[in-house]
This record gives structure tokens, sequence and C-alpha cells, in this order.
């Protein structure tokens, strides 16, 4: 019985699941979102395990803006945290994001780690998970399209209840009809 790639990949270490939450606020959003994840399984070091719907988010924490279109995506990465992290910032600076700018404000592309296996980490550059992912509708609900019970690794919950937990009447999110 021959062993398919996908399940010899699963078992070797070298291979990672990650989830990514990207989102876009200024130009064509959903095209700017297309582009991060294309260019992200372009690199060669990933491979697209899972997708979210698109979704238009309200924005916070700096709410005089426009919304947001978010997705998420699961992943399989040959690279380490921080190796995926230099390639996110580099799709979101060839999508024309500059560094700086207001925070939590417009952004063109916007690429995050949520989550990497069951990984915590702090360094100066990168938390794992991310640090606000259980108290934002934007990243919980793409993030359970793909796999509800995925388990927070700190919280030690079910992402599926982490949203379940979040005040129904913020953060409005609305299925963008494009995805």
């Amino acid at each position: 019985m021959a062993i398919s790639s996908a399940a010899l990949r699963e078992t070797d270490p070298r291979y990672h699941t990650a989830f990514i939450s990207i989102g876009s606020n200024m130009g064509n959003k959903v095209q700017n979102c297309q582009f991060g994840i294309d260019a992200l399984i372009r690199s060669g070091y990933n491979v697209l395990r899972g997708q979210s719907r698109f979704y238009l988010t309200e924005p916070t924490e700096y709410p005089k803006q426009e919304w947001f279109v978010n997705v998420a995506v699961k992943i399989e990465t040959e690279l380490d945290p921080t190796g995926l992290l230099r390639r996110l910032q580099t799709i979101e600076a060839e999508a024309g994001r500059s560094p700086g700018g207001v925070r939590f404000g417009p952004r063109i592309l916007d690429m995050d780690i949520i989550l990497y296996d069951d990984l915590v980490m702090e360094t100066p550059d990168l938390v794992i998970p991310h640090s606000r992912m259980h108290k934002r509708r934007f990243v919980l609900q793409p993030v359970c399209d793909i796999d509800s019970t995925v388990v927070h690794p700190v919280l030690k919950t079910q992402v599926g209840k982490l949203l379940d937990q979040l005040d129904h009447t913020e953060q409005r999110i609305i299925v963008y009809p494009c995805g």
C-alpha cells in the first residue's frame, strides 16, 4: 500500500500547520487578500490546506476608517515561525504596504500568524498564538470556517467556543458575496 505525500508530510517534523489571518481595507480589498494568499502559496514553502469565506468586517480599535475584508487560511509550512513572519512581511511590502502608519489603521494588506502548531512563543517581533485572536470576531469566525475545533494553546479552549463567548452586538461581520 502506497503512502501519499500528504500523509508523509503530516508525520514529517519539518512541516508545520499554521493559521494566517489576512485583511485589507484599501483599494480592491478582496483582490489584495487574494494576492496575499497566492503569494504565500507561490513561495513554494507553503501548501494551502484550508480557506475561509471572505468577510466584510467592522474595524476595531481605530473605528474611523473603511470596513475590512478578512479571510483566514490554514497552511502546511516548511518555514519556522520567524521565517514565516518574514515571508508575510515581504508579501505585505510587495502589495504596497509601507512600514509605520496609524496603529490598527488603514492598510492595503495585513497578514498575521494566528496559530502555529500548538506553539506558544513570545519575542519582541512575534507572539504566537496571536495575542488578541481570542477577542476578535474577524479572526475567530474565519478560523472557525476552516476548523472550529482547533484549540488555543494558552487558553486550552476550542476556537469555536472562544467565538461563542464574544459579545454578539460588537464587531459586526458579514459574509462577503465574492467568496
